[in-house]
């Protein structure tokens, strides 16, 4: 039963790679159309803001589908899982969201609670991977853990 129940997971994250793949493909796409758009046909050679938050965010949004392609890809062939990996997305995508936050006409509290509460998970995260780069942790089957 439980063979059964792995070649079931295993199909579930081959899927899921596939899945991945062609969303990573679209969204290098549109990252390629971004930044001949804001290149070429925009402003010849130069990004203004707006241009220049729009591809660092399509860029950062396929860096991120990568390190989760890279986070499947290491489970589905050695079975673990990588804990740095995954900080380390969660980290890429706190970032973009700090890239592309626009500030409000208006500043509100709620403006400053959404920038205290990410400045929160970006230092838990930080604390977290330097804590896991300092222990050398991953979690699965067959690995030892650090003693």
């Amino acid at each position: 039963m439980i063979e059964i129940i792995n070649k079931i997971e295993k199909l579930i994250y081959a899927v899921l790679m596939i899945m991945l793949i062609v969303v990573l493909l679209t969204s290098l796409g549109f990252l390629v159309f971004a930044m001949y758009d804001a290149l070429w046909l925009n402003t010849r050679y130069i990004l203004d803001t707006d241009e220049m938050i729009r591809v660092l965010g399509a860029f950062l949004l396929v860096l991120i589908g990568v390190e989760l392609l890279d986070t499947i890809k290491a489970y589905f062939v050695e079975n673990t899982i990588h804990v740095e990996i995954v900080v380390l997305l969660a980290i890429i995508a706190v970032a973009r969201k700090v890239i592309l936050l626009e500030p409000p006409k208006v500043i509100t509290f709620e403006y400053g609670f959404e920038l205290m509460g990410i400045g929160v998970i970006v230092i838990g995260l930080a604390a977290s991977y330097y804590l896991i780069k300092k222990a050398g942790l991953t979690i699965g089957p067959g690995v030892k853990k650090p003693e």
